[in-house]
């Protein structure tokens, strides 16, 4: 039968449309109370595939350009390494031929007092040896004129014929015993004067060679110092070149990367946002299903939401600790050429090349041979030359090698460098210009096969 409007059939369904809306209205509000937290924003933006592939190429040239500079830079460097190493090699054998210039003027300085002093030694033997022959000649004049025959002793001196000899006879017979013995003791004594004269010049001869020796190898030393100075001075303008164009093409990878970066971050956070919306809606859908439930079951309380739990997320001594201690306690004093003593650091002093150009002769610090003269000044004296501090005590194999010991630097040109083990693969030194006293890891490239012990 087709209902009429107004009767129960149509009443029937003007009620189910707003139980409907009510409903609606209910589970909007269920919704609104128990959501999970603020509405998912908008989406961000998504970078397409194509975008990324474009951008990770650019950052694969850039970084390939990079790729070649460095390996260019560090051979480069390693360049500038072994220049260093020579420069530090040329500078320690300017020390040594200071060292030893130093030793010859001494030397030649004493050699000089010695034959002054034998000289003068003969020379005074000389005059008493006249004295006394011209005592006796008196003595055989006044002989001759009491009736002798005996003429003077000087021309009886180095009689050889027979007569003469007689004649020497009757003299010595005339002269009495005493006389002439004391006169043959001051001839041996003038002997052994003029030997020693002789041989006191032969040494200041000897002396004065090792000098001038010195000068010229010190004269050596420096120009070879200056000539690893300017090859170190051109390598090191050919890095800096090679550092700035690498400089300027790392900045071109880091802008690529960032842009890489940058679109990758935008595809993460358009993924988490995905990821965020979908959880959203499963909360939003599990809500309204569990409203519904509730709604229908009649007269049950509905669960409460769930809730959203925010988490934060030393003086000088013989031991090898105070040796340590001494140059521990040096740490970053500047490094200065020439720097050191056994009573602490010291003005630097002038070479003509990098020192001068780092300041060191205005500086008060110490050089790697100068730290080891002060650390050890309690054990023994040590000579400003790192080559003669090598052989200055017992040198052990680097496998045996202990705390204290002194470890060296250099090849088949001689040694440049010296530094002190701490132990643990670290050592203490004083590396170059331009830096400071610094604890460093034991370096092996360069390192000499023995290590130096003084103590123990």
């Amino acid at each position: 039968m087709e209902a009429v409007p107004g009767g129960r059939g149509d009443r029937r369904r003007v009620t189910t449309r707003r139980a409907a809306a009510v409903g609606a209205f209910v589970l909007a509000a269920v919704l609104t109370a128990t959501g999970t937290g603020a509405a998912v924003p908008p989406p961000p933006p998504n970078p397409s595939d194509s975008d990324l592939s474009a951008g990770r190429a650019e950052a694969n040239a850039r970084a390939g350009e990079v790729g070649q500079l460095t390996n260019q830079l560090a051979q480069a460097e390693g360049r500038l390494a072994q220049l260093q190493d020579s420069v530090e090699l040329k500078m320690e054998q300017a020390n040594k031929a200071m060292v030893d210039l130093q030793s010859a003027q001494d030397a030649a300085g004493q050699a000089r007092a010695d034959a002054d002093a034998a000289r003068k030694e003969s020379d005074a033997a000389a005059g008493e040896i006249e004295t006394a022959r011209t005592n006796l000649d008196k003595f055989i004049a006044a002989s001759y004129q009491q009736g002798s025959t005996i003429g003077s002793i000087s021309a009886y001196m180095d009689s050889t014929n027979p007569k003469d000899m007689l004649a020497r006879a009757q003299l010595l017979n005339a002269v009495g015993g005493s006389r002439f013995n004391a006169l043959q003791a001051m001839q041996r004594a003038q002997t052994e004067k003029a030997n020693k004269d002789a041989s006191a010049r032969k040494a200041l001869e000897v002396a004065e060679q090792k000098q001038a020796d010195a000068t010229k190898a010190k004269g050596n030393a420096d120009a070879a110092q200056d000539a690893a100075v300017r090859a170190q001075d051109t390598q090191a303008a050919e890095n800096t070149k090679l550092e700035a164009d690498k400089a300027a093409v790392e900045q071109r990878l880091y802008a690529a990367q960032a842009k890489v970066s940058g679109l990758q971050g935008q595809r993460q956070r358009y993924q988490d946002w995905v990821a965020q919306k979908a959880k959203e809606d499963e909360e939003r859908a599990r809500q309204a299903a569990l409203s519904a439930g509730n709604g229908n079951g009649g007269g049950g309380d509905p669960s409460p939401p769930p809730r959203r739990v925010n988490r934060p997320s030393g003086p000088a001594g013989s031991s090898v600790e105070a040796v340590i201690a001494r140059a521990m306690g040096q740490l970053g004093l500047p490094y200065a050429w020439g720097g050191g003593n056994a009573s602490g650091p010291t003005r630097g002093i002038r070479d003509g090349g990098v020192a001068d150009r780092y300041g060191d002769y205005r500086k008060i610090g110490f050089d790697c041979s100068g730290l080891m003269i002060y650390a050890f000044a309690g054990v023994q004296s040590l000579p400003h030359y790192s080559g003669y501090q090598y052989t200055s005590g017992t040198r052990v194999p680097l496998s045996q090698m202990r705390r204290g010991d002194m470890l060296f630097y250099g090849g088949g040109g001689g040694i440049h460098h010296v530094a002190l083990y701490l132990g643990g693969g670290q050592m203490i030194e004083a590396p170059q210009s331009g830096s400071v006293v610094k604890v460093s890891s034991v370096r092996y490239g360069g390192i000499m096969p023995y290590a130096t012990r003084l103590i123990g």
